[in-house]
């Protein structure tokens, strides 16, 4: 027995079942999941450039005859949708598992989406875990459903289920062979002329799967019956994955269709457990995939005293207030802790581009990150954040709106979400004779993630032996003419370059190298503030963690123990207040 997340459980079932080939993009809550496997004997792990390009190497194992696994949080699957749809079509060979890691009340993720959307559409099966013992379970026998049926198996978790640890037995790893590849091009070449017959084949597997999933046993009806008076209105609610928890610590004395299974539904058991209560329930959080699926099997659903949240991640409170049921006592929180917004690191080396955009006054298109938090106070230079790869394109778009009768125009990107979706974009930009200033922040990792690797510093998932692409050189492959490389953490560099790429009408791409602060934790030089300091407070612009002023006078301080000595501070100081702090290293 062990204590294991939901992502770790996930990776264990997986390679349990014996899977050998794992492939993703880092994306929180989803990220943990292809650490975890990576780690484990007799499998190839590796981060890919995006889902899209994770989703068909691991097409390419199943086809193959080897059992895979993909994961992703759910704005992945918006970037695999295409080959998701058509792999639907040509089903599997060895058995294939996409974790979908939805992000109810958007922790780190710009939508709330649901992934379930995405196996209703693409017609696969979808498992549903409320815990971290059913995800190794689910994710185990997955595999098996996945070969039985030919199909990819999708596994919807949350962040709760992805990230609360909770106890899993754990077993040993089955030897499966991988299955003999045969030349078939009916199942795999999904042109018209194999792609009708492959659909038919796909209408009879849904046909299949709904008989099969009215007894399979990862629908489970729990009663409540010894818990309710006999003259009591039974109540039944219906719910699925981390809800369930909630459900039962809100509402123990009802009867409950916990749904492992969410597409497709049992309608023939939910039918049976509705004509067993006197009313029925669904309680969901973010979403109204289960409510609307459960209707649309014919059953009539009871009004809520008040209704669910529409939005955000779900509590057992908001379920008890549903119900009208009274909130148990509990102590009443702090109301003065101060609010404390997220903000880039000590030494970012984000920190001096997104200040001297600031004072450029420019029209900044961001992009998926750490540098999102450029948008926040007090650097306050980000404009726009829509989608992995959306900052270049946006800034092309804002380009051609405003005819060149603006401020400038700069897109902002990370290196791992340029390799993402950046590149394709830029391209389209130099296509159709774009203008502007692409600034591409290289700070040598996946910093968001966790530090992650990805084609531009070469590092791989299980440290193979790897190459560092040449981002400057694939940019003027890519038919950039004006391309310039940056220290970062150079003030005056910085300035300089911003100040003449968006002065001309080119198409200018600034790499802004300085590493992320995090891959050396090693100790390093501290600054500290002198009694020169006249307490203008430039140096709090910055929006550093380890800067603050006395309220009353200005006067500022360095907090040694999170000054990492970036010197960035130092140089926006005009009055040569803040130096190197002695006997610091």
């Amino acid at each position: 027995m062990k204590l294991l997340s939901g992502n770790e459980a996930i990776a264990q079932g997986a390679w349990e079942a014996g899977c050998h080939i794992g492939t993703a993009y880092p994306g929180t809550p989803s990220t943990e999941t292809m650490e975890a496997f990576a780690q484990l004997p007799d499998v190839y792990a590796e981060w890919c450039p995006n889902e899209k390009v994770a989703l068909e190497v691991a097409v390419g194992a199943s086809a193959a005859g080897a059992r895979s696994l993909v994961t992703m949080k759910h704005v992945g699957v918006n970037v695999c949708a295409d080959p998701l749809f058509t792999a639907a079509y040509t089903g599997v060979n060895g058995g294939l598992l996409l974790l979908a890691a939805d992000d109810p009340g958007m922790f780190s993720s710009q939508n709330e989406q649901d992934s379930r959307y995405y196996a209703m559409a693409s017609l696969i099966p979808v498992l549903e875990p409320s815990d971290s013992a059913e995800a190794h379970r689910f994710a185990k026998e997955a595999y098996e459903i996945s070969e039985q049926f030919d199909t990819p198996v999708m596994m919807r978790s949350t962040v709760r289920i992805s990230h609360t640890k909770t106890p899993v037995e754990i077993g040993q790893r089955q030897e499966i062979p991988k299955k003999h590849y045969e030349k078939d091009p009916s199942k795999w070449v999904m042109m018209p002329a194999f792609a009708k017959p492959r659909r038919k084949v796909l209408v009879e597997r849904i046909e299949s799967l709904r008989k099969w999933v009215e007894t399979c046993p990862y629908n489970v009806v729990e009663r409540a019956s010894e818990q309710q008076g006999t003259s009591s209105l039974r109540q039944g609610i219906i719910c699925s994955g981390s809800v369930y928890q909630h459900v039962k610590e809100a509402c123990p004395q009802v009867d409950v269709f916990k749904l492992g299974v969410t597409w497709p539904l049992p309608k023939n058991a939910l039918q049976d457990f509705v004509n067993s209560v006197d009313e029925v329930y669904v309680v969901e959080e973010a979403s109204t995939y289960l409510s609307d699926a459960v209707k649309s099997c014919g059953i009539v659903l009871n009004d809520f005293k008040v209704p669910l949240p529409p939005d955000g991640e779900l509590a057992p409170s908001a379920i008890r207030i549903s119900f009208g049921l009274a909130l148990p006592e509990h102590k009443e929180s702090e109301r003065d802790i101060p609010n404390r917004p997220p903000a880039l690191c000590p030494g970012c080396p984000h920190r001096i581009i997104f200040k001297e955009l600031s004072r450029l006054r420019a029209i900044v298109t961001g992009d998926i990150g750490c540098y999102t938090l450029g948008a926040l106070p007090p650097l306050s230079a980000m404009d726009t954040t829509l989608d992995m790869g959306a900052s270049v394109s946006m800034a092309h778009g804002f380009e051609l709106a405003l005819e060149g009768d603006h401020r400038p125009v700069v897109a902002v990107i990370g290196d791992s979400t340029f390799a993402h979706s950046g590149l394709t974009s830029l391209m389209n930009t130099i296509y159709n004779k774009g203008a502007g200033t692409v600034c591409i922040l290289d700070n040598r990792t996946t910093a968001m993630t966790g530090q992650q690797g990805n084609p531009f510093n070469g590092v791989t998932l299980q440290n193979r032996p790897s190459r560092e692409l040449n981002l400057p050189a694939i940019l003027e492959a890519l038919g950039v003419d004006h391309v310039q490389c940056v220290d970062a953490f150079n003030m005056k560099a910085v300035r300089a370059a911003l100040k003449n790429a968006t002065q001309n009408d080119d198409l200018d791409v600034i790499v802004f190298q300085g590493s992320c602060v995090l891959l050396d934790k090693s100790p390093k030089q501290s600054y500290v503030v002198t009694p020169d300091c006249t307490g203008c407070g430039i140096c709090k612009t910055l929006g550093c963690p380890a800067i603050a002023s006395d309220p009353e006078t200005g006067i500022s301080s360095i907090d040694p123990d999170l000054c990492i000595g970036c010197d960035q501070c130092r140089q926006y100081c005009n009055f040569g207040a803040i130096e190197p702090r002695e006997g610091s290293r």
